[in-house]
């Protein structure tokens, strides 16, 4: 993740959550007291956020201290310790919530992701995420994929060209559509297109599309298809894979499946924040 745009967001995040200052720990006579606390997973899973950890106490207060005892993609079972944060009582609670929020949505994707990637484990399918993600957790939701080892598709509509079917309706034909972006893009931008018939199948190869979308197509019907596909144009398979159903896509020869589930409805993988001592004396 780009450092700057996390600061960013964690920044626009905590401003929202604080305001004008957190109410309940700063009428408290503690408030200043030097603690520690630490973040501890609930259930097994996959981790993901540690930056999200390390910068968020940080931007409360530069003398907070995280010792991570996990890392991004590392493997959590239920009990294990996370992280370990020491600051004042009010910086920990300033950032607990907004952190904590993140860092369980993060972990949710990142095993989830991974779950549809042990299914396909040794058949060379590579697992991608969609533009189905919360706006203003794009980078979030993103990284949290290649955590759980998936791979990330375009992040707007600013890196890269997918014809849906809406825009070769309004052209005319997947041919055209293709030809007519093709002409207008620079050579390092890749076309992607999707497809719902063998005609339009037919269309794409011949327009030579850089990448074929098969869009809501089953198993059997893909692997039909696929005799047209020359080897130089990546496969990608989407609409409606799920955990009980994906893998019945391992024999069908194509490169990448793409899951909006993995971001659009991801439950947070359990994660507790908890204080578990007080120090005497000064902060420092």
């Amino acid at each position: 993740m780009n450092e700057l745009k996390v600061k960013e967001k964690l920044t626009e995040f905590l401003i929202e959550d604080i305001g004008c200052g957190d109410l309940t720990t700063s009428s408290l006579p503690n408030k200043d007291q030097w603690i520690q606390g630490y973040f501890i997973s609930k259930e097994d899973g996959i981790f993901a956020g540690e930056e999200i950890i390390k910068l968020g106490f940080s931007l409360i207060s530069k003398d907070a201290e995280v010792i991570l005892f996990k890392h991004d993609g590392d493997r959590v079972t239920k009990g294990d310790i996370i992280a370990s944060v020491e600051g004042t009582f009010s910086t920990l609670m300033a950032g607990e919530r907004v952190i904590l929020n993140l860092v369980q949505r993060m972990s949710g994707i990142a095993t989830m992701t991974n779950e549809f990637v042990h299914v396909l484990d040794g058949s060379g399918i590579r697992i991608c995420d969609t533009r189905k993600v919360m706006p203003g957790l794009k980078i979030f939701d993103k990284y949290a994929v290649t955590c759980g080892g998936g791979y990330n598709h375009r992040f707007g509509l600013y890196d890269g060209v997918m014809l849906k079917d809406n825009h070769v309706a309004a052209v005319g034909s997947t041919g055209a559509a293709i030809r007519e972006v093709r002409g207008r893009v620079g050579h390092m931008i890749r076309i992607e297109v999707e497809i719902e018939t063998e005609e339009a199948l037919l269309q794409a190869v011949e327009a030579k599309a850089d990448i074929i979308m098969f869009d809501n197509r089953s198993p059997e019907e893909i692997k039909r298809w696929m005799r047209h596909v020359p080897d130089d144009i990546v496969t990608e398979v989407s609409g409606g894979i799920t955990l009980e159903n994906i893998h019945q896509y391992r024999e069908t020869g194509v490169n990448y499946i793409s899951i909006g589930a993995l971001t659009h409805s991801v439950s947070g993988l359990d994660i507790s924040f908890n204080i578990a001592s007080q120090k005497e004396g000064e902060g420092k």
